[in-house]
């Protein structure tokens, strides 16, 4: 008899341990084919059934089937793939969209062009020459353009347009200095020129030009919906910052007229003054100050050109 039954009444029953019947198995213990005696659902083998049943006196229910197995413990979702360290696929939208789109396609097509040229008039592997050295060269040509920009601080297509424009008027006596920064803000004048009409503070604007501009009274100027009130104001501002630091410098009044050139949209008049801004296309820049020439009353002599210009490049340092 188990030791817990002596001593007391038979049909008494006295809790087990609670070691008793817990049998040591692995996984696949208590089943067909594992090597270790069965298990039921009480947790004991059936010669320890058979023991318990003699000791108390009654039948310990059994459940006819064997127990399942237990459910698998919910496994954790696999994570997610972090996009950000996939490497990139470029696909042809994003390469429709690339900046440096429009320079490729101009340089494939000067080198297609030439290449099949020498082909036709010598032989194939001249042409295949012309056309890589002719890529290569458009390569330099254009890295020194962009970096000869990049170190006057020429950031937008409309600043380097003006720029050129501005270069075909030295020979009249004009001379340009180009992303100027004001002292004491965070703020650039754009271009300031000096000729012998006058001292000017000119704003590149390059606008969206799928958007009418028009304007009202001389006061206002819209771009489609949007009120440009604050750009003129800004220009105002500029020309007139440029003006005291001049001045304060010659000791003498030196006016700055504000202007802006507007890239992109036709504008739908020559030139306005609207807020006390000349504003105008840019593709007329040369125009405007022809003819804000025959408006004047005083003109700039050359050595007063290269005074004004000399102090302006002293007290309205580069950008850097």
């Amino acid at each position: 008899m188990p030791f817990w039954a002596g001593g007391g009444d038979r049909g008494e029953r006295r809790s087990a341990p609670a070691e008793f019947g817990r049998s040591r198995r692995t996984a696949t213990s208590g089943y067909p084919g594992s090597g270790s005696p069965e298990v039921n659902g009480t947790g004991q083998s059936p010669q320890e059934n058979a023991a318990l049943e003699r000791a108390t006196g009654s039948r310990s229910p059994v459940p006819s089937q064997r127990s399942p197995l237990p459910p698998p413990l919910p496994s954790d979702p696999e994570p997610e793939p972090d996009h950000h360290l996939l490497p990139h696929r470029r696909t042809i939208a994003h390469l429709a969209k690339d900046s440096h789109g429009p320079v490729w396609r101009r340089r494939l097509i000067i080198a297609v062009v030439l290449g099949v040229v020498f082909t036709i008039f010598t032989n194939w592997r001249i042409g295949l020459t012309v056309a890589v050295v002719a890529a290569i060269v458009d390569a330099f040509i254009r890295s020194r353009n962009t970096a000869a920009s990049a170190a006057e601080g020429l950031t937008s297509g409309a600043q380097r347009r003006t720029k050129k424009e501005l270069a075909k008027l030295e020979r009249s006596g004009f001379k340009a200095l180009h992303i100027r920064a004001i002292p004491g803000s965070d703020q650039v004048i754009d271009h300031l020129l000096v000729g012998p009409t006058g001292v000017y503070a000119i704003d590149s604007e390059e606008w969206d030009k799928r958007l009418p501009v028009r304007t009202r009274n001389g006061r206002q100027l819209w771009h489609g919906p949007y009120s440009q009130k604050e750009r003129l104001e800004h220009a105002c501002w500029e020309a007139a910052q440029a003006s005291d630091l001049i001045s304060n410098a010659l000791g003498e009044d030196i006016p700055v007229h504000p202007a802006m050139a507007v890239y992109g949209p036709a504008i739908p008049w020559g030139f306005a003054k609207i807020r006390d801004v000349d504003v105008f296309s840019g593709d007329k820049l040369r125009k405007y100050l022809r003819r804000h020439r025959a408006g004047q009353a005083t003109r700039l002599d050359p050595p007063d050109v290269e005074r004004i210009y000399t102090v302006a490049d002293k007290v309205l340092p580069p950008k850097r």
